[in-house]
């Protein structure tokens, strides 16, 4: 249900984006994106002074052989409260994510077991325009609770206890191109020891990784990254981004997740490596948008060093290319 008023009310299947898409996206790299059923609750417009969104939802499973269905033991909670009405540059937003799911540690397909985990995460994002053509993006994300640590059919609670914060700063040149440059740099804890009682790697919840990195390396956990874009419009509806970015890990004993490789010794460093990316937007029309990228991944000290650990990896560069069309059969609405 949904309803042109102060107050909109959806339930049932839905995706949605909240904040800067780093905890909660749509995810359109993939195939399929993310999916959630349950409620979603809409005070006020985004017109208004204040607006205030608030959902209690479980995530999609995608099944091969059978129907999509609900994760019955995953809810994901919160909301998020926009105030607008202190200044006409400033969007002030607090705002609370929760993720309570219950585990199935003794399930007979090892791949299928799952902790118990109860996580709170309560955070601020503050952005808006400087004037004179700069503007600005910073978000702080504190998290608390519990998490399981998995050993065969028995299950650890350890206390979580993570910080994430990102913060970017742009200048847009007053030119027919309409540059803009931005700095950014991104932070999210790790594990420090994965045998004390203690998890300190950030939990990304449903974020976008494409933010982080083209080549969908990294995510927003055991990560500090500095960043540096360029973006331009050299025709109507067509934007072309490039950016540099170095990546390193916050904890030398925690996992860089998104290749699965860690050295709790820690002997291995903390640089992962940089990265060249290029990226070409172009929106067709109302029902169609298309975009091709390519990035260049070059290997740091901690990824050599697993390489040669542990083979049988690479440490040359690696060169990425990737072409996505987006369909909306409905339109955006502007024609």
């Amino acid at each position: 249900l949904s309803y042109n008023r102060p107050l909109s009310i959806r339930a049932g299947r839905m995706h949605f984006e909240l904040l800067d898409k780093r905890l909660f996206s749509n995810n359109p790299f993939r195939n399929t994106t993310n999916n959630f059923d349950g409620l979603r609750v809409h005070f006020g417009k985004k017109q208004n002074n204040w607006d205030l969104d608030t959902f209690a939802l479980q995530p999609v499973e995608r099944l091969k052989y059978k129907f999509d269905r609900s994760d019955e033991d995953t809810w994901i909670y919160g909301g998020v409260l926009s105030i607008r009405q202190w200044s006409e540059y400033l969007t002030i937003q607090p705002y609370f994510l929760g993720r309570r799911q219950n585990g199935d540690i003794a399930n007979s397909v090892v791949a299928n077991r799952r902790p118990d985990i109860n996580i709170y995460a309560p955070g601020l994002r503050v952005y808006g325009f400087l004037g004179s053509g700069f503007d600005f993006d910073t978000n702080i994300n504190k998290q608390f609770g519990r998490s399981g640590a998995l050993s065969g059919t028995q299950q650890t609670l350890r206390k979580h206890d993570a910080l994430g914060y990102s913060l970017e700063l742009g200048y847009s040149f007053d030119y027919d191109l309409k540059p803009r440059f931005s700095l950014f740099y991104g932070y999210g804890t790790g594990d420090k020891n994965p045998n004390d009682n203690i998890n300190q790697r950030f939990d990304i919840f449903y974020g976008f990784n494409q933010p982080w990195s083209r080549n969908d390396y990294f995510s927003w956990d055991n990560i500090s990254s500095p960043k540096a874009r360029l973006e331009f419009t050299p025709y109507k509806d067509v934007r072309i981004d490039t950016s540099y970015n170095a990546f390193w890990l916050e904890s030398k004993t925690d996992a860089w997740s998104r290749a699965n490789l860690r050295d709790s010794t820690g002997q291995s460093g903390s640089f992962l490596g940089q990265e060249f990316n290029i990226r070409l937007k172009h929106k067709f029309n109302s029902y169609m948008d298309w975009s091709v990228s390519y990035a260049r991944f070059t290997s740091g000290g901690f990824t050599k060093a697993q390489a040669e650990a542990n083979g049988p990896f690479t440490t040359e560069p690696s060169n990425f290319f990737y072409f996505e069309v987006s369909l909306n059969f409905f339109g955006d609405g502007k024609l």
